[in-house]
C-alpha cells in the first residue's frame, strides 16, 4: 500500500538513508560495547562490567527502535554484519584493548553517535518527521551523557 503520512518519499527515503547510518553506528558500537563488557580486566572490573552491560542494554534497545522507526518509514532497515560495516563511521574492535583504551574507545563510538544523529536532525526537522526528530534527539541525550560518564573515569 501507498504510505501517505504528510513526508514525500523522496523526503522519507532521504531520512530513512540517515536512519540506517545512525542505526549501523548504534548495533556496532553495541557489539563493541558488549565485547568490552565480557572482557573487561583489571582493577575496575566491577565498575566497568556493570557500567558496560547498562550500555549495551540501552544500545539494544535503541537499535530496535530505530530500525522500527525506518520500516515505519516505508524502507528496510539494514541487518547484515557487511551492511554496518559500510554504513557505521563506528569502528569495530577485534581482541580485547587494556581497560583504560576500552573507555577511550566507547567515548569516541558514542561521540560517533552523536555527530552521526546530529547530521540526520535538521533534515528531520525540515520534514516535518516529528517521531525520527524526538528519536535523534533521544539517541544524542543518551550518547552523550554515556561519553561523559565514561569520560569522567578517566578524570583525575
Amino acid at each position: 500500500m501507498k504510505i501517505d503520512i504528510g513526508i514525500d518519499e523522496k523526503d522519507r527515503k532521504k531520512i530513512a538513508d540517515g536512519l540506517s547510518r545512525l542505526l549501523a553506528d548504534t548495533y556496532t558500537l553495541y557489539l563493541k560495547t558488549h565485547n568490552y563488557h565480557w572482557n573487561v580486566t583489571g582493577p575496575q572490573f566491577e565498575t566497568l562490567h556493570l557500567m558496560f552491560e547498562r550500555q549495551y542494554e540501552e544500545l539494544a534497545d535503541a537499535v530496535d527502535k530505530i530500525a522500527e522507526r525506518i520500516r515505519a518509514l516505508g524502507f528496510r532497515a539494514p541487518a547484515s554484519y557487511s551492511e554496518f560495516m559500510e554504513l557505521s563511521s563506528v569502528k569495530e574492535d577485534k581482541g580485547s584493548p587494556p581497560a583504560e583504551q576500552m573507555v577511550e574507545r566507547l567515548v569516541q563510538g558514542h561521540e560517533a553517535v552523536v555527530r552521526t544523529a546530529r547530521v540526520l536532525f535538521p533534515l528531520a526537522s525540515d520534514c516535518g518527521d516529528q517521531p525520527t526528530a524526538d528519536l535523534v534527539t533521544e539517541r544524542m541525550q543518551v550518547q552523550e551523557k554515556a561519553a561523559w560518564m565514561l569520560r569522567s573515569l578517566r578524570e583525575t
